[in-house]
């Protein structure tokens, strides 16, 4: 292995629930990392104690480093990272990549792509998959949408935090993906949770709908997550908020509205999480299923 002074250097912005667990990965692994802080100090402590650097603006991290990693909530706030005062578009230097982890509008990917590219900066998207958990431990999936020999240097750092890396095509198709595989994932939190409900009203207990359906050809990771709140109570079995939820399903919307497709069951299922959104957005995914109860005058776990 390389030392770590021929190492690129990794600028890091956005250490919350994903970006914590992925920012650890790629020091421990001998990356030199820098990093923009935030207020929340516990996450910048501990990247600090690991031997990273802070910073204080986006554009100190994007003049410190060789490649950047955005991990936010979505296109506003990359556009912003980017665009802002003191942004990274100040700091970046020729020959440098900005990679986006979050999920965002493809249209915003490609647009911000042809801005970069005219400063001599690369752009890639790597959305990620799976959970905090598997952030931390280093084997988050990540489908990435760059340039081939981009994707080529990004490589060796993907592999720091990623266990499955898919390179899904050029810029703008990783997230095009991440945006098709949540519609997958969110659409079955939105049947779960109209299954529990029907369950109640019919007199089936959640114990017993699971005793057939693990196991079974229904059964997936996100299942088991996701029924982790209700079985067990446990509030963090899957830390992904139904307002993320919800703006993700209005990025497919507009996704599907732009190829001209009718997008019956992804309109259900946005619908589903919008009504959860306008009441308690910062409650997770799992707990639709509380506001699915209450929507059928059934008492919610929570409650």
């Amino acid at each position: 292995m390389p030392s770590p002074t021929h190492k690129p250097k990794i600028g890091f912005i956005g250490i919350g629930f994903m970006g914590h667990g992925i920012a650890k990965n790629i020091i421990d692994k001998g990356y030199p990392l820098t990093f923009l802080g935030r207020s929340k100090r516990e996450a910048a402590e501990d990247l600090i104690g690991r031997g990273a650097i802070e910073a204080k603006s986006a554009r100190a991290v994007a003049a410190a480093s060789d490649i950047i990693f955005i991990c936010v909530t979505g296109s506003p706030q990359v556009e912003g990272i980017i665009r802002g005062e003191d942004g990274l578009k100040l700091g970046l230097k020729a020959r440098s990549v900005v990679v986006d982890c979050s999920t965002s509008d493809p249209n915003s990917t490609l647009s911000l792509a042809t801005e970069l590219a005219a400063c001599g900066v690369d752009y890639a998207d790597a959305p990620l998959g799976r959970t905090p958990k598997e952030a931390w431990a280093g084997t988050l999936d990540t489908m990435v949408g760059a340039k081939d020999d981009v994707f080529e240097r990004l490589k060796p750092v993907l592999e720091t935090w990623a266990g499955k890396i898919v390179h899904i095509g050029g810029i703008g198709d990783g997230h095009k993906m991440k945006l098709l595989n949540n519609f997958l994932s969110l659409g079955y939190g939105a049947l779960y949770a109209e299954a529990l409900a029907l369950c109640a009203k019919v007199g089936i207990t959640p114990q017993r709908f699971d005793s057939v359906i693990r196991g079974g050809r229904m059964d997936c990771g996100f299942y088991q997550t996701f029924m982790q709140y209700t079985l067990d109570g446990n509030r963090d079995a899957h830390k992904f908020s139904i307002a993320n939820a919800f703006k993700d399903l209005r990025y497919l919307e507009s996704m599907a509205d732009a190829a001209g497709v009718v997008n019956i069951m992804g309109s259900a299922v946005k619908n589903s999480f919008g009504v959860a959104a306008a009441q308690r957005p910062d409650d997770f995914v799992p707990m639709l299923a509380d506001h699915i109860a209450q929507l059928n005058n059934l008492v919610p776990k929570s409650k």
